[in-house]
């Protein structure tokens, strides 16, 4: 499923005279990721036979590489509340590719997406080395999608998934769907696990639209990184982390998945809506 809006996406031409300020900033961006991820790959040849499936050194080094990103956008980044340790996952409402570098510039987490952002240029060669789980939206795989996530949550990898399935504008959230909270519940997991809300509210800089930061439908990515790279300042994102929750004080699959709804709506700052 991909979410879409009644009303077009913005679309703002860039002015001849920002292009340098993009070509710059484009530059930079570029050299922090590529950079980062030649030495991420140096950093796993030493990681996989001293540490085994765990990331200390690398993980790190993401987190670094999202923080100067992040620098880079000229996007404020806000954060409330305390980040969960220990044995956990994460779940948060998704409006864009920004999503990936703000979370993970504020918690070292590997992040479950769409097997399609495997092939996205510069991000998905990111994900991919970063130990991101790719699932595809095929309910036959559901049962491999669990084993999948069972596996890296008992390794003690801290996953963080997007339950609405797809991105929006940025004004809303979604309704949560339950699936892969399944193997949240599975035995040996439950009893331990602690499952922390993240709500993530964009808010555009002043005289932009504010769906602006939003990325959604058909928008290619190509395009909006250039209009982002355009603005004097994105703007900023508010990440609101709630308390974490017992997986194990809840019955089932649908009351875990609700609660984590609810508290993700009472944390955002862009009215809650809920969408189709």
């Amino acid at each position: 499923m991909t979410w879409t809006s009644d009303t077009p996406p913005p679309r703002a031409a860039i002015r001849p005279a920002v292009w340098p300020r993009v070509a710059i900033r484009l530059s930079l961006l570029a050299l922090v990721i590529f950079g980062g991820l030649a030495l991420h790959l140096a950093l796993r040849l030493i990681e996989r036979p001293v540490f085994g499936p765990r990331r200390p050194l690398s993980s790190a080094l993401t987190q670094g590489v999202c923080r100067l990103s992040v620098a880079i956008l000229r996007l404020t980044l806000r954060i409330e509340g305390q980040p969960v340790s220990g044995r956990a996952a994460l779940v948060a409402n998704h409006s864009s590719w920004l999503d990936i570098f703000v979370l993970n510039a504020a918690i070292q987490v590997c992040f479950v997406s769409k097997a399609e952002v495997a092939r996205w240029p510069g991000i998905g060669w990111l994900a991919r080395a970063t130990g991101t789980v790719f699932i595809r939206r095929d309910r036959r795989e559901a049962v491999q999608h669990k084993d999948m996530l069972e596996t890296r949550l008992r390794a003690g990898d801290r996953l963080l998934v997007f339950p609405e399935g797809t991105s929006s504008d940025g004004l809303r959230v979604l309704p949560f769907k339950t699936t892969l909270f399944q193997a949240f519940l599975s035995d040996g997991l439950r009893e331990t696990l602690q499952i922390q809300p993240v709500s993530v509210t964009y808010l555009a800089p002043d005289g932009v639209d504010p769906r602006a930061l939003g990325w959604w439908g058909d928008m290619d990515f190509g395009g909006h990184l250039l209009q982002v790279l355009a603005m004097p300042r994105a703007g900023s994102v508010r990440l609101v982390f709630h308390p974490a929750l017992r997986v194990a004080d809840y019955p089932d699959r649908k009351a875990l998945a609700l609660a984590c709804e609810a508290a993700v709506r009472a944390g955002f700052g862009g009215g809650g809506l809920a969408g189709a």
